[in-house]
């Protein structure tokens, strides 16, 4: 796929979300880095930064939905499995919300509209 690659994407490391990170950062302590130009997505291609969307209503690259399905189902695991580990910060019940909700992004990603 060349320069006119017409799909949004996700980013490789879709659950992190760079930009919000930032985001809580420019909040806490009024700095705001830059966000990268290109960024790798799921699919292992590099896309302007604009191209690509963590939200599953937008993503139309299949290689990039199936990465960000299994991103969130994994992530949803290792919350799961912290969450009932002694002196674990959060709850075992806050744990399996949060896993719930990445849950159904994960779900999210699975919808394909026709």
């Amino acid at each position: 796929m060349g320069g006119d690659d017409p799909h949004i994407h996700v980013e490789s490391q879709v659950v992190r979300g760079d930009a919000a990170v930032r985001n809580v950062v420019a909040s806490a302590f009024g700095l705001a880095g830059d966000l990268p130009s290109l960024v790798t997505t799921g699919c292992g291609l590099r896309v302007p930064y604009a191209m690509t969307s963590p939200r599953p209503d937008r993503v139309t690259c299949l290689a990039c939905r199936e990465h960000a399905r299994r991103a969130h189902l994994r992530f949803a695991e290792e919350i799961e499995r912290l969450s009932r580990m002694p002196g674990s910060t959060i709850s075992p019940a806050q744990g399996q919300q949060a896993a719930d909700a990445h849950r159904r992004i994960a779900q999210g990603f699975s919808d394909v509209e026709d």
